[in-house]
């Protein structure tokens, strides 16, 4: 699906330089309708690690990569991170005179079978010494041990598959919760908050969608009263949708990304099934408000990412340097970037100084408190709620 909002900017290559001169609240709100205001949202911590840092870092020749999708199906899960990294660089930049670090783009479209060759070509760069992505579990899956076989340090603000943290790459890092946080989140939410006791679980054929619905199915149990499966692509939905209204469930959990789960949930709408729809962080974008139609006033969402509410400062200069405004896992980037730039600020100049720097991080960011792990993985892990309102994705409280 292309992304007209973005296409003007975009760039095809596989990689473009720029040198750039660029608490926890619970759900206040419910289901039914009350509007969140930003108050249910976490306040910007006092102490949230800032990528202006003193203004007084030295450094010569750094280089951080961003390494996920650009362009492609689901080309805007990856912008909103590229953007949040992009702002991130150029804050550091433009404060720090003595520190010009350099961000580089390699695009994987988000495909596994081409994210091999991609980063292959990112790690031949001696220059990169960290690197922002993957975004997405199948890539992630399929370059992690390139990555770690480089000794290049890499913190995803996205991927969530829980297999990834257990192949023993010491240079994987992951920014927020796994899928067995957010599969009994989710469970949570839709069995606690929207009452459904009867439940079908529906995946895509990615490593993310399965094993997300794997997760969310665990933790329904019983209630998961049905499922089934959809392929990447799809356009025609008839089966499963006449699937799911036999089984006249009370909720339906469509674990993918937003490319079929628009059309998936406008095709359960028109065959009228009344069935709360709630999609995942990769369905959670404005793309799917705009391709689900009439159904999307309706929609539900689960994400292990944290509202932008009252994070003012960054949402106020992400629209002003990126022309738009902040969505799924932005904030996420913006602080996995600042980590990896705040390295390179204390001096790591190489990709062992980098990964020794992630490795022993303990500080706070916008979103979360980060400190991983052997496994690279965090213990702070809040998964939130989101629903559509008046065409917009709005805040519905932390699950």
């Amino acid at each position: 699906m292309a992304n007209s909002r973005f296409t003007r900017i975009l760039v095809p290559a596989v990689a473009a330089v720029a040198v750039l001169g660029a608490c926890e609240a619970r759900d206040q709100g419910g289901p039914g309708g009350t509007t969140n205001s930003s108050a249910s949202a976490p306040q910007q911590a006092a102490n949230a690690a800032d990528p202006k840092g003193d203004g007084k870092a030295q450094c010569s020749g750094a280089t951080l990569a961003y390494i996920g999708t650009i362009n492609g199906d689901n080309a805007a899960l990856g912008l909103n991170i590229v953007y949040g990294v992009d702002l991130a660089v150029k804050q550091h930049n433009q404060a720090n005179p003595g520190c010009q670090v350099a961000l580089k783009r390699f695009d994987t479209e988000g495909k596994p079978d081409k994210a091999p060759g991609v980063v292959t070509q990112a790690v031949s760069e001696a220059a990169i010494i960290g690197v922002i992505g993957l975004p997405f579990s199948g890539e992630s899956k399929a370059t992690g041990d390139l990555l770690f076989r480089a000794g290049l340090v890499h913190i995803t603000p996205s991927a969530t598959n829980p297999a990834l943290a257990e192949h023993s790459w010491k240079t994987f890092f992951r920014g927020m919760g796994n899928d067995i946080v957010q599969g009994r989140a989710a469970a949570k939410f839709i069995t606690d908050k929207l009452k459904a006791n009867k439940v079908c679980v529906i995946e895509d054929d990615s490593e993310y969608g399965m094993g997300l619905a794997a997760q969310t199915k665990q933790a329904l149990g019983a209630k998961a009263s049905c499922s089934d499966k959809i392929k990447t692509k799809q356009t025609d939905f008839s089966a499963v949708v006449n699937k799911v209204n036999s089984e006249k469930p009370d909720a339906v959990f469509y674990a993918g990304y937003y490319n079929e789960g628009a059309p998936f949930a406008q095709q359960l709408h028109d065959k009228g099934v009344t069935a709360k729809f709630v999609g995942t962080d990769g369905v959670k974008d404005q793309e799917f408000v705009k391709n689900a139609g009439s159904a999307a006033g309706s929609a539900y969402f689960t994400c292990p990412c944290v509202p932008e509410d009252n994070f003012k400062d960054f949402t106020d200069n992400y629209k002003k340097a990126e022309g738009h405004d902040p969505g799924t896992y932005s904030a996420e980037g913006y602080d996995v970037a600042t980590i990896l730039l705040k390295g390179i600020d204390k001096g790591a100049k190489d990709r062992a100084g980098l990964l020794d720097f992630v490795k022993n991080y303990d500080g706070q960011g916008l979103t979360k408190k980060f400190k991983w792990d052997e496994k690279g993985e965090l213990s702070d892990v809040p998964v939130w709620s989101y629903r559509v309102q008046n065409g917009k994705i709005v805040n519905n409280g932390q699950i």
